[in-house]
Parts: structure tokens; C-alpha cells; sequence
């Protein structure tokens, strides 16, 4: 069977080498023209992937297959769609989930436990380190209560203010809450 004036196998095999290599680009620069495809409401990722699985399987079936071209032209599609929903389901939507569970706020660290790492200084910043969402962030910090704090001192984030957190010994919280 021919289309578009060629054969099958050739029209397979030019479109996995045009569809893989458009696709690769996009992987590689989709951040660079994220915004471009808000529009399509289908990822631009699934359906270059989609063409490209669908021209790769396309030319091995009609290639290494006893099969009608429009048998290798119904399984091609099948294959693809099926890759492609497993691709979507298993790799983009976990990747977004965590691509969105790593961002914080400032609010978010209030009431958080941390671990001096610069010393505090009565009137001066230090540092603090922290982990959230499974990532370990360093922040500036500042005593709360104006008193020295040091090195290896766990505390606890009381305030943020222009992303310098504003801390007390959590020690010293704990005696209070408990008296």
C-alpha cells in the first residue's frame, strides 16, 4: 500500500525519524516554550510521543510482519495508544505531583524544627537548615527573642519576614509549655 506516494515502510520509518527527533527537542527545551502550549489542553509531550511510538512500531510491524498494511496500521495505533496512556499515568502525572509538592512558602515553615548550622549572633543572622517535603533547605536566620544562639541548637521557626526566619530555642519552648 502506498500514501502520500510512498510506501508504508518508508512513511514509517521518515516519520519515527521526524516525530523522535521533534520530540526529543521539546523534552529537551520544554521550559524554554512552556507557556507557548497552554492552550492545547492535551501535555504537547503525549502526542509527539504518541506519533513517534506510532511511526516506531508502524515500521517494525510492516517490516518483520507477515501482516495487511492496514492490520500493521490498527496495531500501530493500538500500541501507541497504549504506551502513551502508560507513559501518562506512570511518568508525566507522578512528575507533576512532585514537580508541585517541592515549591514551600514562607508560611509553610512556620512552627518547623531546624538545626543551627551558623551560630546566631545576639543582634546579628545565622543559618539554619530544615527539611521539607524530603529536601534539606538553609535559611538565614535571626534570634526571636534578641539572645545568642549556638552552633547545632535545634529550633523551632516563629516568624518569617523577607526570607529570614526568626527563631527561638526549641528547649526553651518546650520548658515554658511545659511549666
Amino acid at each position: 500500500m502506498t500514501m502520500f506516494g510512498m510506501e508504508m515502510v518508508s512513511l514509517y520509518l521518515w516519520g519515527l525519524i521526524i516525530f523522535g527527533s521533534v520530540t526529543l527537542i521539546y523534552i529537551l527545551l520544554s521550559d524554554v516554550v512552556d507557556g507557548i502550549f497552554d492552550v492545547i489542553p492535551v501535555d504537547p509531550a503525549l502526542i509527539l510521543s504518541f506519533f513517534t511510538v506510532f511511526s516506531a512500531s508502524g515500521y517494525l510491524l510492516e517490516k518483520f510482519s507477515p501482516f495487511s498494511d492496514w492490520l500493521v496500521l490498527g496495531a500501530a495505533s493500538l500500541i501507541a495508544i497504549g504506551l502513551v496512556t502508560l507513559l501518562h499515568f506512570f511518568v508525566f502525572v507522578p512528575i507533576r505531583s512532585a514537580e508541585s509538592s517541592l515549591g514551600y512558602s514562607d508560611e509553610d515553615l512556620k512552627g518547623k524544627l531546624a538545626k543551627v548550622i551558623i551560630s546566631v549572633p545576639q543582634d546579628g543572622f545565622g543559618e539554619v537548615v530544615l527539611s521539607i517535603g524530603g529536601s534539606t533547605v538553609s535559611k538565614s536566620a535571626q534570634s526571636f527573642d534578641n539572645e545568642p544562639i549556638p552552633y547545632d541548637t535545634e529550633v523551632l521557626i516563629i516568624n518569617v519576614q523577607q526570607g529570614v526566619v526568626f527563631v527561638t530555642p526549641y528547649e526553651k519552648v518546650l520548658e515554658s509549655y511545659n511549666q
